[in-house]
């Protein structure tokens, strides 16, 4: 079988899906699953759903399109803010959109109203991660004009924590959210059908909180996919790690002494590596490097440690191991290398989709 590969247990997915939508349920919060870590593959998208999740999001229009290509007809959400050169894109494939600015919002009304469609949106709040938001003290003004735009439907509210500066979502920040809400619902006259209370980032609070007060529907995506929360990288309760698998084949294998000779000055990708101090390693090589995924993200085998890569070359010190060219190591991967080796176009992914 080729290789690099990246190895996907639908099983694993799905049972991870449906753990969490089966714990948030009692809370009254709903999972919509993220895709965006795979390219919108459709077997992912399958596993997820199987799981329970309401309905999938993903960042990019066309990851959206190869779900709709491949025959999904589930809620589909655009997670973030749409380009203005593709709101007609958008407005076609998504039934939702996170926004953040009023002329995104003219542009979307235009697009769907062009095409006989009411797109549903959800405003963004910023709460202090400062990536995407709307100022606090102005989401119920930007709130009202939604309801004025034809092509339009205001579906709610929501937020993103912890994915830029990595600020923890809380009580006080998820109580601010729910404050919120009810302000928005005041100044525009009806419910909102949608309080988003983040990322994977939020399940801790939302599994221990006495109180999620009006959220009702998380965005998760790493917790489903690798069983962790993004916070500390802690495995969640019950849910699987072995999801995915990136297999690498070995390209050279031999000792060779433990530290290089010669001037030392700068390697492909800044300071070189450290490596043991004396003596000789057991050193082999793998056909996998940057270009394929993040090589700080990798888990290798037990006794085996990463001495250092390039772009296309991943060293290993194998320790113990009978190692032979042609032989393949298999790796668990961090978020950060998964979505590098799901994206690049260097590594096959093969879905096995036993006992879904």
């Amino acid at each position: 079988m080729t290789a690099p590969r990246l190895e996907i247990d639908l099983a694993a997915v799905a049972h991870n899906a449906r753990s969490l939508v089966d714990r948030l349920a009692p809370r009254g919060i709903r999972v919509t699953g993220v895709s965006k870590a795979l390219l919108g593959a459709p077997g992912v998208a399958g596993a997820l759903l199987s799981g329970g999740v309401l309905g999938l999001g993903d960042s990019r229009v066309e990851n959206l399109e190869r779900l709709r290509a491949g025959g999904l007809r589930d809620p589909l959400t655009l997670i973030r803010s749409p380009m203005l050169s593709q709101v007609a894109r958008t407005v076609r494939v998504a039934g939702s959109s996170l926004v953040t600015e009023a002329v995104v919002l003219d542009a979307l009304g235009v697009a769907a109203t062009r095409q006989g469609l009411v797109h549903a949106v959800v405003l963004m709040v910023e709460l202090g991660d400062l990536r995407e938001g709307v100022p606090a003290d102005e989401v119920a003004d930007l709130a009202r004009t939604v309801e004025h735009r034809t092509g339009l439907r205001l579906a709610g509210i929501g937020t993103n924590l912890a994915c830029h500066s990595g600020v923890v979502p809380d009580q006080h920040s998820m109580d601010e959210l729910s404050r919120l809400a009810e302000k928005v619902e005041a100044a525009c006259g009806h419910p909102l059908t949608i309080v988003s209370g983040g990322n994977s980032a939020t399940i801790d609070w939302a599994l221990s909180t006495a109180d999620v007060g009006r959220i009702d529907e998380l965005r998760l995506g790493e917790a489903i996919l690798l069983g962790t929360e993004p916070l500390h990288r802690r495995v969640l309760d019950g849910l699987r790690t072995d999801a995915f698998t990136l297999v690498a084949e070995v390209i050279e294998a031999r000792p060779k002494p433990a530290q290089p000779w010669g001037e030392i000055a700068q390697s492909a990708f800044g300071a070189p590596p450290r490596r043991p101090a004396s003596g000789t390693v057991n050193q082999v090589i793998v056909a996998l490097g940057r270009q394929d995924t993040d090589p700080d993200g990798l888990s290798p085998p037990d006794g085996v440690t990463v001495l250092g890569t390039s772009s296309d070359h991943l060293v290993l010190d194998v320790g113990d191991h009978d190692v032979c060219v042609g032989d393949e190591i298999s790796f668990g991967l961090d978020y950060g290398a998964l979505v590098r080796a799901a994206t690049s176009p260097f590594v096959t992914s093969v879905e096995h989709t036993a006992a879904l």
